[in-house]
């Protein structure tokens, strides 16, 4: 995440706090390119046959966060943060809506191909995902949020440790901790790097 001056972000994300109703326009193309590319690098660890675009994730993003509350933006990091929120709901909401959809509602069972089968493995690793994320958050709940920012947000060490305000010592032991615990939540379904 490089593009865009920081201080020049930081002021446009108080502007648009405040009520700047063209600081999101002046802030979205210093973003853009840095979130895009969070977006695609998350959408790269869903199933194969994920049908969100990097470029409409993004956009979905924008307009959840544009309508939503206000938010008291710290800096360029507690954005992403939030970004990163906000992607995972969106991207578990719609894996929960297809496996609504597949149960039926009257529908004729058809065979499967391979491919439909590894999507539903997707769907379901996600909301394991999500699932032991959200357990996770009741005992840990800043252990959760580092695998969310690294994890949804693609955030580094540093980037993390900014916005939650520990060391980045700190934020890779947590990390450490959180992948252990999670991988002994969901039983192997994802693999952390």
């Amino acid at each position: 995440m490089q593009s865009g001056d920081r201080s020049e972000i930081t002021e446009l994300l108080h502007a648009w706090r405040g009520g700047d109703e063209h600081a999101l326009d002046r802030l979205a193309p210093l973003i853009y390119d840095d979130l895009r590319e969070v977006a695609r690098r998350t959408i790269s660890r869903e199933r194969p046959d994920l049908t969100i675009q990097a470029t409409a994730l993004v956009n979905e993003v924008f307009l959840r966060l544009a309508e939503g509350a206000k938010v008291d933006w710290q800096d360029r990091s507690h954005f992403f943060a939030v970004a990163a929120k906000v992607m995972r709901r969106i991207l578990t909401d719609a894996a929960r809506a297809r496996r609504r959809e597949k149960r039926g509602g009257g529908a004729q069972p058809a065979p499967l191909d391979e491919g439909e089968v590894a999507a539903e493995q997707g769907d379901r690793s996600l909301i394991a995902l999500d699932d032991a994320l959200d357990a996770l958050s009741k005992s840990e709940p800043r252990k959760a949020r580092v695998v969310e920012m690294r994890f949804f947000g693609g955030m580094t060490n540093e980037e993390i440790a900014a916005v939650l305000t520990l060391s980045r010592d700190t934020v890779k032991r947590d990390w450490n901790f959180a992948k252990l615990w999670l991988a002994r939540e969901i039983r192997g379904g994802w693999v952390f790097k």
